[in-house]
């Protein structure tokens, strides 16, 4: 296609028919939308000059100057044409000082073989932006130029902004949508919101569309078989800088996924796992991750498990079909026993799906922890956190369960695993999220393993692990429950009196000098007091404890010194 070469010219004689011109401009864009194989090139004339030679379907010009505040013609003729007699289609415009306007050339000039024939026309928006109001947004104005479309909605489905268009119709223009930059999914529905008719990639962001406007058309043909074959349906974008209109693709319904294998039974120590008759994951090894993937949406697939060096799906160990919404984010851990005996339980195998997984943190300064239990043989557990004072994050989760997402500011934590009464220490283990540098990272933190290996066919001991979005091995977090070396005297810790009013001794003993962590927790797991003694001498320690009217009640004291905690129940009466 040429280019506007004309456009100066033109422009400089339309300047010259009237002096009050050279101080009276308005600022215009042409979009070609006619989607009419008879004006599929035109010529597009400034009432006796060409303006724009060979303009395209899908091509609009820049923006650029006219005469305001007289009379002009803007006539459309086929290609080639050498003046604007005989024109296939001529309008007059007034356009007002200092305005900005867009002008839409749409419909059908040869009404033969269209179904509905559209007149031909120029549809005029008066308040055009050649940028956006605010420059972290890009500014969207929506025109429906598809001749046989019904009146649509179009509503944004992948960061869940909702409805932005609602009933519109054909040579209508929505006013412009100040959205922040972003990539969204669009939805064109039917008008009752129901029935959608196409989904589209918007993506904002990708295209570097940061404080622009633009134009988004509806063009083409629903039907092309009813008009005359000509260009099926889509969604364009008509940019300030003219040219081409940029296409939006179709949206492909896709979800994300990560999948953890945490299944501790020595038959499925490695396994192969397929996506329907795709090989997806090759020796996938207990305590490994893939990072998250894409995977079809909306659709049925089946995700098959089968052993190591694997050549097909037949005869599987487990097969899983799924069906994912589109734009979800999904964790599937495998876990369970393959095997029917030398494990006590047995818990048969199975795969456990967390549907609202996250990527990254909710805020850069946080660490999100989703926690899964995958002990078979572990009793329903409470997580208490002892060394920052967060007390009880994880309350009651049994086997196979996922608690919600945690949003930790990111710090080292020591971990108390304890059964559901909260009172016995299953083990005890450090979360060094801050060592770790996992400020603004989300990760699922994993129960694996026999809490009695002796049981299990001497399967892998119980642990708690890290996994990271990237995947890979599990990040061990380390076991402090029986380290050899105890700085912290055993069975040491005593509150007296006990019941306890006003005040309560804490007597400890320590082999040698260190930091001793000190706190209070209620039966719900709330803090009510904590203290951190830096440069305790060894030896044995009094800490009298103010209880500043506690309401009566059952509270557990928590000590912490090096790598070794101790916990003991304190009743309080008033």
């Amino acid at each position: 296609m040429k280019t506007f070469r004309l456009i100066l010219n033109a422009l400089i004689i339309a300047l010259l028919l009237s002096p009050a011109v050279v101080s009276a401009q308005a600022r215009l864009q042409v979009i070609h939308n006619s989607a009419d194989a008879a004006a599929s090139v035109v010529d597009v004339w400034l009432n006796d000059q060409l303006l724009i030679d060979d303009f395209a379907f899908r091509t609009a010009s820049p923006f650029i100057d006219a005469p305001a505040g007289v009379d002009f013609d803007v006539v459309i003729q086929p290609a080639n044409s050498t003046d604007t007699t005989n024109a296939l289609a001529r309008f007059t415009y007034n356009l007002a000082d200092g305005e900005t306007y867009v002008l839409v050339a749409n419909g059908i000039v040869v009404p033969t073989g269209y179904n509905p024939a559209t007149p031909f026309d120029i549809y005029v928006y008066g308040m055009g932006r050649e940028t956006a109001t605010m420059p972290e947004n890009s500014d969207v104005l929506v025109f429906h130029g598809s001749t046989d479309a019904p009146t649509v909605d179009i509503v944004e489905v992948g960061v869940g902004a909702g409805l932005l268009v609602d009933n519109l119709s054909y040579s209508d223009f929505a006013g412009y949508l100040e959205l922040p930059t972003a990539d969204y999914v669009l939805a064109v529905r039917d008008e009752s919101g129901t029935v959608t008719v196409a989904t589209y990639d918007a993506p904002l962001a990708t295209l570097g569309l940061q404080g622009a406007a633009m134009t988004i058309v509806a063009s083409g043909f629903l039907d092309p078989s009813m008009n005359n074959n000509g260009e099926a349906f889509g969604l364009f974008v008509a940019l300030p800088s003219g040219g081409a209109l940029v296409e939006l693709p179709l949206h492909t319904p896709m979800a994300r996924l990560q999948v953890i294998h945490n299944s501790a039974d020595a038959a499925a120590s490695v396994v192969d796992v397929w996506l329907n008759d795709q090989l997806l994951i090759d020796d996938f090894a207990f305590r490994t991750a893939s990072p998250f993937i894409d995977a079809p949406a909306g659709v049925d697939f089946d995700v098959v498990i089968q052993p190591a060096n694997s050549t097909d799906t037949t005869n599987a160990l487990a097969r899983f079909t799924y069906n994912l919404a589109d734009g979800g984010k999904y964790i599937l851990v495998a876990n369970g026993m393959v095997s029917g005996s030398g494990y006590a339980p047995v818990k048969p195998f199975d795969i456990y799906v967390y549907a609202s997984a996250r990527e990254e943190a909710t805020q850069s300064t946080n660490t999100d922890v989703l926690v899964f239990h995958g002990s078979t043989d572990a009793p329903v557990i409470d997580v208490i956190e002892v060394l920052s004072g967060a007390g009880t994050i994880v309350d009651n989760l049994g086997y196979s369960e996922f608690a919600g997402y945690l949003e930790l500011p990111t710090a080292n934590y020591q971990l108390n695993i304890t059964d559901e009464t909260g009172t016995t220490v299953v083990a005890t283990f450090n979360a060094p999220l801050a060592d770790l540098g996992l400020d603004g990272q989300a990760l699922t933190l994993v129960a694996s393993g026999f809490l009695d290996p002796a049981m299990n066919s001497n399967g892998a001991e119980f642990g708690l692990f890290a996994v990271l979005p990237e995947g890979g091995n599990f990040v061990t977090l380390g076991n402090t429950t029986n380290v050899e070396y105890n700085i912290l005297s055993s069975g040491s810790l005593v509150g007296y009196p006990n019941p306890a009013k006003d005040n309560v001794n804490i007597k400890f003993s320590l082999n040698d000098p260190g930091e001793v962590y000190l706190s209070i927790h209620n039966i719900a797991g709330q803090m009510i007091y904590q203290e951190n003694m830096v440069g305790v001498s060894s030896g044995t320690h009094n800490k009298l404890v103010p209880l500043n009217n506690l309401p009566s009640g059952l509270y557990f004291v928590s000590l912490v010194a090096g790598n070794t905690i101790q916990t003991t129940k304190l009743q309080v009466i008033e």
